[in-house]
This record gives C-alpha cells, sequence and structure tokens, in this order.
C-alpha cells in the first residue's frame, strides 16, 4: 500500500544552522537526504550570539517561527543541526500525524525529546509531559504566535517550551535524536555528563522506554528485590 508522503503534513521546514558550523551543516544535509527531506528543508543560518549563547538559541527559534508564521503556515516544522535519525519509519509519521489530526487541540508535536511522562496513544502517537531538548518539533500556528509574544527573560528556550507545555505529543517510538557534534549552548557540564552516560540517543531511548513503561520497570526492580530477599534469607 503506497503510504502519503508524512513530511507534506508540515507548511514550513526549518533547520537552524550556525554560520561557523560547516560540518554540522553538511551532516545535517545528509541525514535530511536519507529520510527523502533535503529538499523541503530551508536552513536558517545564524551567527553565535556575542554575549549569551543561550539568548542565540532563543532568538533563532524565534526566527523560525515568525518566518513560518509570515509565510501562513498551520504546522511548522523545526530542526537544529546537530540532528541524527535512527530507525527513522515514514509509516510511523504518518499514522502519528493522521491521529494528531483527529484531536480537536494540540499544540506541539516532538520527534525526538526529553520527558518526564508519556502515554502511548493509537496511531503511533504519544501524550507527553514535555521535558527538555528542541531539535526537532513542530508546533501549530495559533501556538506559535503566542509563543513568539515571548520576550528573552533569561530561561532557555526549552525551558519556555517547558512552562507553555499543553496538548504536547510526541511520535512512538521517536526517530530525532541530537547527535554528538559538541554542543553550542552554555551547559558544558551537563553536555560531558550526557556524554559520560552514552550520549544524548542512549538517554533518550532510555528515557523514552521508562516513560512508556513505568509500570513494568518498577514491577522488574520489584521482583528483583523481592528475589534478592529471599536470596539472602535462604543463605541465612
Amino acid at each position: 500500500m503506497h503510504l502519503p508522503d508524512p513530511w507534506a503534513f508540515f507548511d514550513k521546514i526549518y533547520c537552524i544552522s550556525v554560520d561557523v558550523r560547516l560540518d554540522r551543516r553538511a551532516e545535517a544535509q545528509r541525514q535530511f537526504a536519507a529520510v527523502g527531506l533535503l529538499e523541503r528543508v530551508e536552513f536558517v543560518i545564524v551567527a553565535t550570539h556575542p554575549e549569551d549563547r543561550e539568548k542565540g538559541i532563543f532568538e533563532s527559534h524565534m526566527l523560525c517561527l515568525k518566518k513560518g508564521l509570515a509565510a501562513g503556515a498551520k504546522h511548522i516544522l523545526i530542526f537544529e543541526d546537530d540532528i541524527v535519525f535512527r530507525h527513522f519509519d515514514r509509516r510511523i509519521l504518518a499514522e502519528a500525524c493522521a491521529a494528531l489530526g483527529r484531536f480537536p487541540t494540540w499544540n506541539a508535536l516532538f520527534l525526538g525529546c526529553l520527558t518526564s511522562g508519556s502515554q502511548k496513544l493509537a496511531g503511533s502517537l504519544a501524550t507527553i509531559k514535555y521535558r527538555c531538548l528542541a531539535h526537532a518539533y513542530a508546533l501549530k500556528a495559533p501556538f506559535a504566535e503566542r509563543l513568539v509574544q515571548q520576550p528573552w527573560q533569561g530561561v532557555p528556550y526549552d525551558g519556555v517550551l517547558r512552562r507553555c507545555a499543553a496538548d504536547f505529543f510526541a511520535i512512538y517510538p521517536m526517530s530525532a535524536f541530537q547527535g554528538g557534534a559538541e554542543t553550542d549552548n552554555q551547559t558544558m557540564t551537563i553536555d560531558r555528563i550526557r556524554r559520560f552516560f552514552g550520549g544524548l540517543v542512549l538517554i533518550q531511548q532510555m528515557n523514552e522506554f521508562y516513560q512508556n513503561h513505568k509500570p513494568l520497570v518498577v514491577a522488574m526492580h520489584l521482583a528483583i528485590f523481592l528475589a534478592l530477599i529471599l536470596l539472602v534469607s535462604v543463605w541465612r
């Protein structure tokens, strides 16, 4: 059966890329080509903010949203140039977009992020409690219009998203991850910790599994704990 192009769901697609990071831009182009998206993506080239990189990231995302709104887009998809796709499946994205279209209200769809809670719904779609990361996400125009009214207040962009989070969804399973390139934001310590624990690809995968299988994970830990108690009691 021929599947519709899932990328057609998005009216404008942007990728934020720092002007001097030619390496990341070239890799992003390879990633987009692999998922049939290269011809649709508009690279938004930005300069590193001279004083505050987090402010620069915030302004870059806002710039993409304003460009999409000015173009009349109903659904605006934004990537960062350290994007990496793993096990991308057109069917999963198509099913998620079709399911999302049946919801009367939705604000954001993430192709990859970290969550504090997730519940799988029908059609490769999950409702999420957003936590952080903004490397692959789409916003519906009314929500984007409200978001671009937010002035810079020293809060990182994903922190602003988290503060405004309501009716946020994600594809299930997620297929977009942040790659291993050195971060351009100011959270260098956090970045080193993430790399120590296997990088954001592994961390995101583990986070998604845990948030969608909490009862199973808790039951497994409880079973192991009870088994250890039993073994100790037998050895005595």
